[in-house]
C-alpha cells in the first residue's frame, strides 16, 4: 500500500476521507473513546481489510458506528431499554448489542455471522461529520494491530497502522481514551466490556441490574473471542479433492474442479471477504445431512483468521 495520509480536521479532510471509504479503502478516524479503524460496514472487502491491517487473529464481531437513533433503528432492533439508553447515552461511549435486521445490509464479516450486531452511536464531530458524508454505517474496531495499546492520539495510529491503511483523520486527542461499555440487549441486560459509561450509571436508566458477563459463556461481542456461524453439512479440513457426497471448496489456482472458491486466485484478503458468503452457499448446496470440503488455506496473515473460523465451523457438535 501507498504511504498513509494524513487528513485535516476540515471539511476537505472529511470529504477525502469518504471518498476513500466510498472506494474500499480504510479511515483512521478519531471518537471521543479511541481512535478507531473505519470501513464501509457493507462492504464484505473493506471490511476484510480492517482484519488485515490489524493483523486481527479472530473474525470477532465489529462495532458499527452510525450518526444517530435513527440509522441506528435501519441496522438493529431497538427495544423500549435500547430506546431509553440512547436518549441518555448517544451520542456517547456506549455501544448496545441487539438484534441485527435482515434488511441492515451489513458484511456478515461485521457480526461474525451472528443474529446481533454492536452499534454506537459516536459523539466525536469529525466521527459525525465523516458518517454523514459517507451516508452509511462503518465499522470501526481500535485502530492499532490487535493486541497492542488502543490509540488515543493520530501519532499513534500512525506507529501502528502505516502504510496499511488509506488515511488518518486528524482530530487531536481523545477525551474519554478507554473503549465503549458493551450490552448486551439481546436478552437479559448483561455488561459484556467495561467501559466509558459506567454500569451503574445504565442502571439507573434500566431501574434493574445489569448482570455481569459468565466468563465461560459463549461470546456475542466484540473485545471477547469470537463465537461464529456453524453451517448444518459436516465440514472436512484441508482437503485437496472431494470425497463422493461433498461440496469441494477451493482455494487457489489448483482447485478447478471445486464446486465454490474462497479464492481462484489465492488471494486471502478476497477470501476472507467472501467466507461467510460461500460457506452459507456451500451449506445451502450440500442439503440435509451433507458435507463440505475445504482446500488447505495458508496459515499466514488472514489465513490463520479463516482458518480459525473453518476449525469452529468443523469441530464436533454435541
Amino acid at each position: 500500500m501507498s504511504e498513509t495520509l494524513m487528513l485535516s480536521p476540515d471539511a476537505a479532510g472529511v470529504q477525502r476521507a469518504a471518498g476513500l471509504l466510498q472506494a474500499g479503502g480504510l479511515v483512521a478516524l478519531p471518537t471521543e473513546t479511541v481512535y478507531g479503524l473505519a470501513g464501509d460496514a457493507r462492504s464484505d472487502l473493506a471490511v476484510a481489510r480492517i482484519f488485515e491491517a490489524k493483523g486481527r487473529p479472530r473474525f470477532n464481531p465489529l462495532i458499527v458506528h452510525v450518526p444517530d437513533v435513527a440509522a441506528a433503528e435501519a441496522v438493529a432492533v431497538l427495544d423500549d431499554r435500547a430506546r431509553r439508553l440512547a436518549a441518555a447515552f448517544w451520542p456517547g461511549p456506549l455501544t448496545m448489542v441487539l438484534p441485527v435486521r435482515a434488511e441492515a445490509g451489513l458484511s456478515a464479516l461485521v457480526t461474525a455471522g451472528l443474529g446481533s450486531v454492536a452499534v454506537r452511536v459516536p459523539a466525536h464531530p469529525l466521527a459525525q461529520a465523516l458518517l454523514r458524508a459517507l451516508g452509511g454505517p462503518l465499522a470501526a474496531p481500535s485502530a492499532n494491530p490487535s493486541g497492542k495499546v488502543s490509540p488515543t492520539t493520530a501519532a499513534h495510529v500512525v506507529e501502528g497502522l502505516s502504510g496499511r491503511i488509506a488515511a488518518v483523520l486528524d482530530g487531536g486527542p481523545c477525551a474519554v481514551g478507554v473503549e465503549s461499555t458493551i450490552l448486551g440487549l439481546t436478552g437479559a441486560a448483561v455488561l459484556l466490556r467495561p467501559g466509558g459509561v459506567p454500569v451503574e450509571a445504565l442502571e439507573a436508566v434500566l431501574g434493574e441490574s445489569v448482570a455481569l458477563r459468565d466468563e465461560a459463556a459463549a461470546v456475542t461481542a466484540p473485545g471477547q473471542l469470537a463465537s461464529h456461524y456453524a453451517p448444518e453439512a459436516r465440514v472436512r479440513l484441508e482437503a485437496r479433492t472431494a470425497r463422493p457426497g461433498e461440496v469441494w471448496v477451493g482455494f487457489g489456482p489448483d482447485c478447478a474442479g471445486a464446486a465454490l472458491t474462497l479464492s481462484p486466485s489465492g488471494d486471502l484478503v478476497e477470501a476472507a471477504a467472501r467466507l461467510f458468503a460461500v460457506l452459507r452457499e456451500a451449506d445451502r448446496l450440500a442439503g440435509p445431512g451433507g458435507a463440505i470440503a475445504f482446500a488447505p488455506v495458508p496459515e499466514a496473515g488472514l489465513g490463520r483468521a479463516i482458518n480459525d473460523r473453518l476449525g469452529r465451523a468443523a469441530a464436533p457438535r454435541g
